[in-house]
């Protein structure tokens, strides 16, 4: 089967960053559905393991977390799915990714793909989807009740692909005042147009932008992108006994500068479910077909940003190349292998 992998850890601008591959099928575990995969999309994870993941001289590693695909077999303990279901999904970090024709992927971490979407519209939003859920709901453990406290959430680079569904999420389905930040006209139109309450520049100082807007102090943070560089600026205009949750890898972190308001800090990792096998890894089939019918029924839309043509080596050392810059809006997708 066609794939796209690398065999070395090296720049973007190298052209052997990304090859090309002919692989075997894979091999089906119990509860495993083999999909063709139709379309991905390319996340800021890819670019990360590119780079970073060791590689055994002679051996390849496959990425994409990210698929909109079709059931062609199952394993023989499935029970959620059978050949020719349309499914959508982001897929275990510790086994191969997706970027290949055929991907074995464990039932449980799987759901329907909404109807109303193209596929390539659908596999923009599994991964940022199920961060965002869990980050919203199973970390700042925001209620959903119409009768909950109001409140504030501060989204810190909300026009990326996490916070595109995030900023939907929490103006959509809580009573949450939603305060996003982007810098640049064409991301803050459209964080406004996702759902955002108020969008402010991050780069500007936080506190005097959230003052400036009325907003002193904010009740939750969700810190998708340079963490580092805003922590002092977080710590200041977090409300005391606030909770900030964070989904990247800051070089620094200071923790005790949140000491003194008793914050409480959430680490968000969608992959921890299926890492570790917890017992409740299946919530991520279930949030994943809540979302296909909130999208389905007009509540969420996708976060596709660019389509980038068929999934291919060249293709995607462009997408990395554009995710590597920091300054893509919404989501990078990739549809069909060109023979």
């Amino acid at each position: 089967m066609k794939a796209v992998g690398f065999t070395q850890n090296l720049p973007i601008s190298d052209p052997l960053s990304l090859l090309d591959l002919d692989l075997p099928r894979p091999v089906l575990r119990d509860r495993d559905l083999l999909v063709q995969v139709q379309a991905i999309s390319v996340n800021p994870v890819d670019t990360k393991i590119r780079r970073n993941r060791p590689v055994t001289a002679g051996e390849y590693q496959v990425l994409g977390w990210d698929v909109c695909g079709i059931v062609q077999e199952i394993g023989p303990a499935v029970s959620l799915f059978k050949p020719g279901d349309r499914v959508w999904y982001a897929g275990a970090i510790d086994r191969p990714g997706a970027n290949s024709q055929w991907h074995a992927v464990d039932e449980r971490i799987v759901a329907l793909a909404p109807t109303s979407l193209s596929d390539p519209q659908a596999a923009a939003l599994p991964l940022t989807g199920i961060t965002a859920w869990e980050l919203l709901f199973d970390r700042l453990q925001v209620s959903r009740s119409a009768d909950a406290p109001a409140k504030t959430l501060l989204i810190v680079g909300a026009a990326g692909g996490v916070g595109s569904i995030l900023v939907q999420l929490a103006a959509k389905l809580t009573s949450l005042t939603v305060i996003a930040t982007a810098s640049r006209p064409e991301t803050q139109a459209w964080v406004k147009q996702l759902g955002a309450h108020h969008v402010i520049d991050h780069s500007k100082p936080l506190s005097q932008e959230l003052k400036a807007l009325g907003y002193p102090s904010v009740d939750l943070v969700a810190s998708l992108t340079q963490t580092d560089q805003h922590v002092s600026e977080l710590a200041v205009s977090i409300a005391p006994q606030g909770k900030l949750a964070l989904i990247d890898d800051p070089t620094t972190f200071d923790i005790k500068l949140f000491k003194s308001k008793s914050v409480s800090i959430h680490w968000e990792f969608m992959y921890t479910r299926s890492m570790y096998q917890t017992a409740d890894m299946q919530a991520q089939h279930e949030l994943l077909t809540e979302l296909a019918e909130l999208v389905d029924k007009g509540v969420l839309k996708t976060t596709l940003g660019q389509h980038l043509g068929s999934i291919n080596a060249n293709n995607l050392r462009h997408a990395h190349t554009l995710l590597e810059s920091g300054t893509t809006q919404g989501k990078l997708v990739l549809e069909g292998w060109r023979e």
